[in-house]
């Protein structure tokens, strides 16, 4: 899940300190945090369609040797995520952005999985249609979230609440089994991350306004990588909960 936080040391930023000026050199850095975005998508897109080939060889023994490490892979994701967010100030560059590269590895074997099996079950098509489902909602909201003059921060607190109340929902929904109930989770989740798109990119772009981004090299490296991950998380979530509905996962 994407989350922000505004006291990262990085310093405050109001709508009223905006200027022409400004827009002209934040795009170096919006660029910057797009491509590493690209090749962590690119990064898990690959180890996740080779694992599940490779899966598909020998189903039996493969699919069971993968399903020793979801647990590990799991706890390292949470690790990796925490490590980024708390080491953005402390971080070299290097190496948050060998962190980030690690964690769009595990997320690819942790989707190769379940690609696998989506394609055992005769939903490959789910597979793409998610996946362009979501490329054009992420397309349309960080374009959103980049030109909007509306101040999305205001909506920082019922953004928070949202997250907790859906990773409580699916906490309830996991011992429930309810198929109705993973489809309400699912349309939410989709709504959530869709607006979540445009936040982050306008928190990454009020963020990058700031004189510290353009006279710090380091500076502006760690807060790519960081705003990377945050809008790599919003893609990744927002894929996945359409993947649910495009595969027919809310249908008893």
């Amino acid at each position: 899940m994407s989350q922000w936080n505004d006291n990262n040391g990085v310093g405050q930023f109001t709508f009223a300190e905006r200027s022409v000026g400004s827009r002209i050199e934040i795009r170096p850095l919006m660029r910057l945090v797009y491509i590493w975005m690209m090749f962590g998508l690119l990064t898990t897109g690959i180890i996740s369609f080779a694992l599940s080939s490779w899966i598909g060889t020998n189903p039996a023994q493969n699919f069971q040797t993968i399903n020793v490490l979801v647990l590990p892979i799991f706890i390292a994701q949470i690790g990796i995520v925490i490590g980024i967010s708390w080491g953005m100030n402390r971080l070299a560059p290097a190496v948050a952005g060998f962190l980030f590269f690690v964690y769009s590895a595990l997320m690819g074997v942790t989707l190769g999985v379940l690609f696998f099996a989506y394609i055992a079950a005769g939903q490959s098509m789910a597979i793409a249609q998610a996946f362009f489902t979501t490329a054009g909602l992420f397309g349309v909201m960080t374009v959103v979230g980049y030109t909007t003059k509306v101040d999305l921060t205001k909506y920082s607190t019922y953004f928070g609440m949202a997250l907790i109340g859906l990773v409580i929902a699916m906490v309830v929904n996991f011992f429930l089994g309810s198929g109705m109930l993973e489809l309400i989770i699912s349309v939410v989740g989709v709504i959530l991350f869709t607006a979540l798109t445009a936040y982050d990119t306008q928190k990454i772009k009020n963020l990058s306004m700031q004189p510290e981004m353009q006279n710090h090299s380091d500076s502006m490296a760690r807060l790519a990588i960081f705003g990377a991950l945050t809008l790599y998380l919003d893609f990744i979530n927002l894929f996945l909960f359409l993947l649910r509905i495009f595969g027919g996962g809310g249908r008893d």
